[in-house]
């Protein structure tokens, strides 16, 4: 867990090893050893680079002493991110010196951030890709094996991956990412992903479909739709091939479409930018029993002064009144949150004003952080990081100690309550026991019996931790 960050689930894993089966190694002859780091999109752009790499000779494994090629896919968002990262790395130099063959990689944010230190002043790597890069790894491997140094961190604004399929990464065989947009226009004074992610660019809508079909008829039976702002897709063209007239399609839309796949597909969406987010899709996901009522709605502060320095562009008040719209239309929607402490120039009342608006929201879920000064960003720029640590941090506690009371309050108003589940797994706790997510987003832990991954059932919660809920299930006729 980062120092930075606190968070009360474990759905986006800080570091997660390529881990492939013993058929698929014996396919090919040159390995790779890949380690993700950060957002969802990370791990999806991870998938899209064994797909690639795949097609190129090589071969995933989870020992890293194998490999021929190892990449670290970096995350650049809090300052103990890469500090995680580049010790990672060091670790992976020192692998290194018994294995002159062997090449490290960085790809993603920190890469396109940090090439020149990461390449020359540290000597930590061996060749450099960008997030729009991808296509060009297997010539820049080729070429770092000469000894050369390989970079190639341009950005594009055309470049989505879409005519690329995935290899699922350390897959349950039930959900999976499907990216739909890349780059960000929301140019946020903290955040550094448009410097390194470029420009936003929406996927051509049928290539999505295709690939949720093709995940359906795989036996997945839920899919989550990534996007840095999801709700500002926006597509305009027509299926290849075809001679008809151009269609523009937005994200309502697009979700619909999805939807319209199967009645037994889940269809989830992140990340949603409160200023975007239509009623068109409040009301598509309530017209669809399988979009399921579960928003993620970063807030970031509650104070409105903070809010236009974060540039926002939105207010308070105009935040609270699209909460009270996803209650309206969507009256069992879970919600969850990000908020950042110890802002520029953030003051008590300020911080107040931010504890004010969760007791407002009553968010489900939320990743809490306090304020960390990336280099490049707006705010770095414009702005003097000087709340001190110690003030970030005791803030950043009053909020997490908010949120631990609102997720238990919350958990505790599902007792009694029957809930439609779709198995994903063994407990960790007990192999007696199967998990999976409710409508909401909340983990249910109840008997294995004969239920199996992929499962839909009705589960009746009996009790509940500050994060999980417990319970059993009842008879299928409920269902009916």
């Amino acid at each position: 867990m980062l120092d930075q960050v606190t968070k009360v689930h474990d759905e986006q894993r800080q570091g997660e090893a390529f881990s492939s089966g013993e058929q698929e190694s014996l396919l090919y002859s040159k390995k790779f050893y890949i380690e993700s780091y950060g957002c969802a999109m990370n791990f999806n752009d991870s998938e899209i680079v064994a797909s690639i790499l795949n097609g190129e000779g090589f071969g995933a494994t989870k020992e890293v002493e194998e490999a021929s090629v190892i990449l670290v896919n970096t995350c650049s968002i809090r300052e103990k991110a890469e500090q995680t990262i580049r010790k990672r790395l060091t670790e992976f130099r020192k692998l290194k010196r018994s294995n002159p063959g062997m090449l490290v990689g960085v790809l993603g944010c920190m890469a396109e951030r940090l090439k020149s230190k990461l390449l020359e002043e540290e000597k930590l790597v061996d060749l450099v890709i960008g997030p729009d890069a991808y296509r060009t790894l297997p010539a820049l491997i080729a070429e770092a094996g000469t000894g050369q140094k390989s970079v190639n961190v341009m950005l594009s604004r055309e470049e989505t991956y879409g005519d690329i399929s995935p290899v699922r990464l350390n897959s349950n065989g039930v959900t999976a990412f499907v990216s739909i947009m890349r780059g960000c226009n929301n140019m946020c004074t903290f955040c550094v992903v448009p410097f390194t992610r470029g420009r936003e660019r929406s996927r051509d809508a049928y290539s999505i479909i295709r690939e949720a079909t093709d995940l359906f008829e795989n036996g997945y039976r839920e899919v989550t739709l990534l996007g840095q702002n999801v709700d500002s897709y926006y597509w305009t063209g027509k299926e290849e091939g075809s001679t008809g007239a151009e269609e523009t399609v937005t994200f309502a839309q697009l979700l619909e479409r999805v939807a319209q796949i199967s009645p037994l597909l889940r269809v989830r969406f992140s990340t949603s930018h409160p200023k975007d987010i239509t009623d068109e899709v409040l009301f598509t996901m309530a017209k669809y029993e399988n979009i399921c009522n579960y928003i993620h709605l970063p807030v970031q502060s509650g104070s409105t002064r903070i809010l236009q320095l974060m540039n926002r562009t939105y207010t308070r008040e105009w935040y609270m009144k699209r909460v009270d719209r996803i209650k309206e239309i969507l009256p069992d929607c879970g919600l969850s949150t990000d908020i950042i402490t110890g802002f520029c120039t953030e003051t008590e009342e300020d911080h107040q004003d931010t504890l004010a608006i969760m007791r407002y929201a009553h968010y489900d879920l939320a990743y809490m952080y306090y304020y960390s000064e990336r280099p490049g960003t707006l705010a770095a720029r414009r702005y003097q990081d000087d709340i001190p640590e110690d003030v970030k941090k005791r803030r950043l506690a009053e909020v997490v100690e908010l949120h631990r009371q609102q997720a238990q309050r919350s958990m505790q108003l599902d007792l009694g309550k029957t809930f439609k589940v779709l198995v994903e797994g063994t407990s960790k706790r007990s192999e007696a026991d199967v998990f999976g997510r409710n409508d909401q987003n909340k983990v249910i832990i109840f008997p294995r019996d004969n239920h199996q991954k992929g499962d839909y059932v009705w589960v009746k919660v009996e009790s509940c931790t500050s994060a999980t809920l417990i319970g059993k299930v009842v008879m299928p006729e409920y269902a009916e």
